[in-house]
């Protein structure tokens, strides 16, 4: 299925800019297995193309801010995950 209408150059530099932060956990060594794993599904949701860019935020926002709740997450990474919700807010239909 293929979207009606395609995100506008904001919304996709904004999805660029999340998937660099949750590549940039991935990466992280110091990261947790499990939090890597709904970093990747964070990613894998970003590029879906049977949603809107609110719906998609959203879908993010809610997986995110579950790791924020983690108490094995590194301080750093609870930064980067309080920097992409921030960022996703923006986002509305």
């Amino acid at each position: 299925m293929t979207r009606v209408k395609e995100f506008s150059k904001e919304v996709k530099e904004v999805f660029e800019n999340v998937e660099q932060l949750l590549q940039g956990m991935i990466n992280d060594r110091s990261v947790p297995r499990n939090i890597k794993r709904i970093s990747q599904r964070c990613i894998n949701e970003l590029k879906r193309e049977d949603e809107t860019a609110g719906v998609l935020s959203s879908n993010i926002m809610y997986m995110v801010d579950d790791l924020s709740q983690d108490p094995n997450i590194p301080f750093h990474s609870r930064t980067t995950i309080y920097r992409i919700l921030s960022i996703l807010e923006k986002i509305k239909d």
